[in-house]
């Protein structure tokens, strides 16, 4: 299933890895260095029209993307639970981290 995150962008619910609340992502520095390493990278995808509310964390296959949206992190997890379980996933699991 695809979860839309706006401006025509979608991507594979079997790709999440996290749906995080921008406010509180930037507050840690260790955030804020994977937003940038991510953004060096050019895996960081703006799909935002208005201020970013959250990001969208999707890995396939060893490559990562960053979207960047004006949609709430409650609005999308709440649509991408209605697609697919996401209970046992992880950002260490999936190699981002640790």
């Amino acid at each position: 299933m695809y979860l839309h995150l706006g401006k025509n962008t979608t991507v594979d619910t079997d790709d999440i890895v996290a749906i995080l609340d921008m406010d509180n992502l930037t507050i840690s520095a260790r955030s804020r260095g994977f937003l940038r390493q991510a953004e060096e990278r050019g895996a960081v995808i703006t799909v935002a029209e208005d201020v970013p509310k959250s990001v969208v964390l999707c890995g396939s296959g060893g490559d990562f993307k960053v979207y960047i949206t004006n949609i709430s992190s409650k609005a999308l997890a709440g649509r991408a639970k209605r697609l697919k379980d996401f209970s046992d996933y992880s950002l260490i699991d999936a190699g981002f981290f640790g």
